[in-house]
């Protein structure tokens, strides 16, 4: 499966980059065990943040960064077929999360819930 990784990215950092860097880690933190599992993951900032550099955004949350971020984030959506909920607190993260139900996708909150494609 291609599986959307979703938690917070920006959410409780006050935009301070260090703190966005360590979420974006705690992301991909969960990467490697589900491509051991047998999946590809995405995370939406791998997608996202190349964009937003190249499009101009002078800075998080501006008009250029507002255009991409979440919109790739639902694009990815479209394309994937479960998504792995990360904890923490996300309004972004809750929307995949809601458009993925309403969509009839898998969200997985475990690792243990993941099943093993081999």
């Amino acid at each position: 499966m291609l599986i959307l990784i979703s938690g917070p990215y920006r959410s409780g950092t006050n935009d301070d980059p260090s703190l966005m860097q360590q979420n974006l880690n705690n992301l991909e933190a969960m990467a490697l065990p589900l491509f051991k599992k047998g999946h590809i993951p995405m995370i939406g900032e791998w997608v996202a943040l190349p964009l937003i550099h190249l499009a101009g955004s002078a800075q998080t949350g501006d008009d250029i960064w507002n255009e991409i971020q979440y919109p790739a984030a639902h694009r990815l959506l479209e394309k994937c077929d479960a998504i792995f909920r990360i904890a923490g607190a996300s309004k972004g993260a809750d929307e995949d999360v809601r458009i993925a139900k309403e969509k009839g996708i898998p969200v997985y909150y475990n690792l243990d819930e993941v099943p093993v494609s081999w």
